[in-house]
């Protein structure tokens, strides 16, 4: 079970990344972006994430886009 607010998962193959908006100590907001895929030598799962908080996310989602539009 997640603390998350909201939560939406993008399935790509043998990847999974999760969007999350989870809420601080102090009833702030942030975006938790976590892609799960298993590693190739096993079946275990590996994580990574990425925190993204308010006061960055327009410059984040700026450079997303731009990146996003070369592929």
């Amino acid at each position: 079970m997640t603390d998350a607010e909201q939560s939406k998962t993008v399935r790509a193959g043998s990847r999974t990344y999760f969007f999350d908006i989870k809420p601080t100590h102090r009833g702030d907001r942030y975006l938790v972006i976590t892609e799960s895929r298993f590693k190739s030598d096993d079946q275990t799962r590996e994580r990574q994430r990425i925190t993204v908080f308010p006061d960055a996310r327009l410059e984040f989602l700026g450079v997303l886009q731009k990146m996003l539009a070369e592929l």
